[in-house]
């Protein structure tokens, strides 16, 4: 006898950003299409379709009846804000009666929240790359349960980092600029004194053949003062120097997922320019696709086997399959299929960005 299904409906989180507020119900769409073919290829989700309720809008799909171990895979949906059973009830409407959630917040959210500077990736979005890449490798069943860390080479003041923290992830990026990383270090510092969060931090030079190749931020935090004193620590490290040169900072096979969203050529840079490289009065190269086969090859020696890369971009500087033949080239397998077609949207008039996950084998 085949089992019932149910129908469920996913209230959409209102975005603060109205350009990203616009297209969040079918980026949502599109993120549920991932975990519908990875963690809850098992539940036999049905079309999932976009309609308003009450003149709000919803997510709406059938599927077998969820247990606390689908639901809590739902609950990291980056843009959920409710989650409902529905009930037909014919001529009287249809009744919404409320699931419990159960998110992975293991700090308070205004770490994600507080920090606001000009090129800022939307945190809505950063937590939607975060997801899809995760749920890509080989480790997707693990992302309630394994302390995961994730590696952004162009973390820019640390949306990534922070936002793997939040889920209780390790947490480690590179970048170039040192105004970011002092930038963060200092957020950071103040954010876990404020908290009262037992922790300790240090920013130390990174040296190679007696040489000083970057500074390094060392920051080791507990949950709370117990989860410290018994040695349950998380980590989060931000290296100021090149992410070519990635490899001279960390050892291979050392990160199971990474998380990168390209320059793109407005507020953001790469790496230092050479000569012809440089638009007037900027001294960062504006060439995100050059840095991405440059780079790739040592980004994907620090993956660990069954990871996976997670690439956002601005199309008007590359297209996708030039994205995705680099990270093929690096030794990775690109996702394909329709569940990874679904999020190429706008940011503003400059920028439309698009998302190429791979993973290694």
């Amino acid at each position: 006898m085949q089992e019932m299904t149910k129908q469920y409906a996913l209230l959409v989180l209102p975005s603060a950003n109205r350009v990203y507020a616009e297209t969040s119900v079918a980026m949502t769409q599109a993120e549920l299409g991932v975990f519908a073919e990875t963690v809850l290829a098992d539940m036999s989700l049905g079309e999932v379709e976009h309609v308003r309720l009450g003149g709000v809008p919803y997510i709406v799909f059938r599927s077998k009846r969820l247990g606390p171990r689908e639901i809590g895979y739902l609950s990291q949906l980056s843009t959920l804000y409710a989650l409902f059973e529905l009930d037909d009830r014919g001529e009287e409407g249809v009744r919404l009666r409320p699931v419990e959630v159960t998110p992975l917040a293991t700090f308070d959210d205004d770490l994600i929240t507080i920090p606001k500077y000009v090129g800022k990736t939307n945190e809505l979005f950063t937590k939607l790359l975060l997801n899809i890449t995760v749920l890509s490798s080989a480790f997707a069943a693990d992302m309630l349960d394994r302390r995961l860390h994730v590696f952004d080479p162009l973390c820019g003041r640390g949306t990534t980092l922070n936002q793997a923290l939040m889920y209780g992830y390790n947490a480690t990026g590179v970048e170039l600029e040192r105004k970011n990383v002092e930038a963060y270090s200092a957020f950071i510092r103040a954010w876990l004194k404020r908290k009262r969060l037992k922790h300790h931090a240090e920013y130390t030079p990174v040296r190679r053949d007696k040489k000083v190749v970057g500074r390094r931020l060392s920051v080791q935090l507990g949950a709370s003062k117990e989860a410290y004193k018994a040695g349950d620590v998380l980590s989060v490290t931000m290296v100021c120097g090149d992410t070519l040169a990635a490899r001279d900072f960390f050892r291979p096979r050392v990160f199971d997922v990474i998380v990168t969203d390209l320059p793109y050529g407005v507020q953001h840079g790469s790496r230092l320019a050479t000569a012809g490289e440089t638009a007037p009065g900027y001294g960062w190269s504006r060439k995100p696709l050059r840095l991405l086969r440059e780079a790739a090859p040592g980004w994907v020696e620090l993956l660990r086997p069954g990871g996976a890369a997670g690439v956002s971009w601005n199309v008007y500087s590359a297209r996708r399959d030039e994205i995705a033949k680099a990270l093929t080239d690096a030794g990775l397998v690109v996702c394909e299929g329709p569940a990874y077609e679904g999020f190429r949207h706008r940011v503003d008039q400059a920028i439309e960005r698009d998302v190429v996950v791979a993973r290694k084998p």
